[in-house]
């Protein structure tokens, strides 16, 4: 496989990551509660009943992890606020040492030339909030939009003089789905209405938010980040291009069309009439403020078809496929796709690839090495997606893998690894693995190409052959 090419100039080459999965110090200088730590207490909820009480002990170790991020060439960080480490009861007194922490950490990662992107929500609420309204806490309640708002007002008034780059929400989909739609993921709540009622508060919150953030801080720009999900008819036949479009319309365009449009798409009103949340005047309006940018996570893709009843949506396993460690198969074209569906159909300014990575059972080797040839395959080629993209006339700005090392995995625990960067969670020792190397010298490379004055750049096509 040839290597990708040259990425213009201006392109950010970064990682990602989220507070409770590195952080830990889930019990030090004033944090409060929040609903993972909760819900990971309750047995049979995650793997092994691990938690994030330690992870990867980032709040103790960020400034060694910060010289990884150097070593790698990353000139970008996502990370993010954790909410009840800034205001532990949810709303009201400002816990001033969990702000300082982040100061800390901004100011370490500027010291290293690391360009510092900050998401507000990673699905760490403050426990305070879901115990306020039951059963109807959390964001079934319409106040935790104001509760954002405020979190927003308080962290950019202490971070904003420095950083520019904000990020409202991240995949709101999987908080309204899996986390108040399906119960696998915090709160651990279920059904159709609570998802919808979920996602139009976390949807209003975001526009609320952007005004907050703007308001606070004249150079500021601000997006949100969702998890899309490429879906594909598994035949030609109208009844799976119908299902293929309703399960597009639940993953992507459910968010896509407010954000970008103003409206919720009319087939999904139509599919969710029985479910759908209080719509009040002057909320589509909120939520579709307009934005800066728009960060894309993306894994996989999704091959549907009708069911037996012609009216359900079954998923299909394409053969012949790789597959992760989380069974989702590699189609790095469907990234190419995707991208230049979003540009086509809803034009955003900029793009950022906020989250692409994969998981793999790694194994640490005698020497101490940890080889990961699959994930540096994967990584190779849906890099190389990217650049197909770029020269298709997508504005795509950045690229952050995810994730920078081994996390706490969500309902998973710590068995499924997406790290460039291996941890013995045991000692918490770092181990840079082939993937970082490769990602090092592959950004290296992109800079030398920069350097030498190159125009545009070279891409691998579809079918083999390179342009420029």
């Amino acid at each position: 496989m040839q290597p990708p090419g040259h990425f213009p100039p201006d392109f950010l080459w970064g990682a990602a990551t989220a507070a409770y999965q590195i952080e830990g110090a889930a019990h030090e200088d004033g944090r409060g509660e929040s609903i993972w730590d909760r819900f990971c207490r309750v047995p049979g909820n995650v793997r092994n009943q691990d938690n994030g009480d330690i992870a990867c002990d980032f709040y103790h170790r960020y400034r060694d992890d910060i010289r990884l991020m150097r070593d790698l060439g990353l000139n970008a960080f996502r990370f993010s606020i954790a909410w009840p480490r800034v205001l532990p009861n949810g709303r009201g007194p400002v816990n001033e040492r969990g702000l300082d922490f982040y100061d800390r950490l901004v100011d370490a990662l500027l010291a290293a030339n690391i360009r510092p992107f900050v998401t507000l929500y990673h699905w760490d609420l403050p426990q305070a909030l879901e115990d306020a309204g039951r059963p109807s806490g959390g964001w079934l309640n319409r106040a935790t939009v104001d509760a954002f708002a405020e979190l927003a007002d308080v962290v950019v008034r202490r971070l904003g003089d420095r950083v520019h780059d904000w990020t409202t929400h991240n995949e709101p989909w999987v908080v309204a789905w899996m986390g108040y739609g399906q119960g696998q993921h915090a709160p651990g709540k279920t059904g159709d209405q609570n998802a919808l009622t979920t996602a139009h508060h976390l949807m209003l919150s975001h526009g609320r938010a952007v005004e907050v953030i703007r308001g606070r801080s004249s150079g500021a720009r601000v997006g949100i980040t969702l998890n899309l999900t490429p879906t594909y008819p598994a035949t030609d036949s109208p009844e799976d291009r119908t299902a293929a479009r309703l399960a597009d319309g639940q993953a992507n365009r459910w968010f896509l069309d407010p954000i970008f449009r103003g409206a919720y798409p009319e087939d999904m009103l139509a599919a969710f009439d029985q479910s759908l949340p209080p719509i009040e005047d002057g909320d589509l309006a909120l939520i579709s403020t307009p934005i800066d940018f728009l960060g894309i996570n993306n894994y996989f893709r999704s091959v549907v078809g009708a069911g037996p009843d012609r009216s359900s949506i079954v998923h299909h396993r394409p053969e012949g496929s790789t597959y992760t460690d989380m069974d989702w198969e590699v189609y790095p074209s469907s990234l190419c796709d995707l991208l230049a569906r979003v540009h086509r159909d809803y034009a955003p300014k900029c793009v950022y690839i906020t989250e692409n990575g994969a998981a793999f059972p790694d194994v640490r080797m005698h020497d101490g090495s940890v080889p990961d040839p699959e994930r540096r395959s994967y990584l190779e080629r849906y890099i190389q997606a990217v650049g197909r993209a770029i020269a298709e006339g997508v504005p795509v700005g950045g690229y952050f893998v995810w994730s920078l090392m081994d996390n706490f995995e969500w309902s998973f625990g710590y068995w499924k690894r997406f790290g460039i960067i291996y941890v013995d969670f045991s000692t918490l020792e770092r181990v840079p693995k082939s993937s970082y190397y490769w990602y090092r010298d592959f950004v290296a490379r992109q800079r030398q190409l920069v350097a030498a004055g190159g125009n545009g750049f070279t891409y691998i096509t579809k079918h083999g052959g390179t342009r420029t």
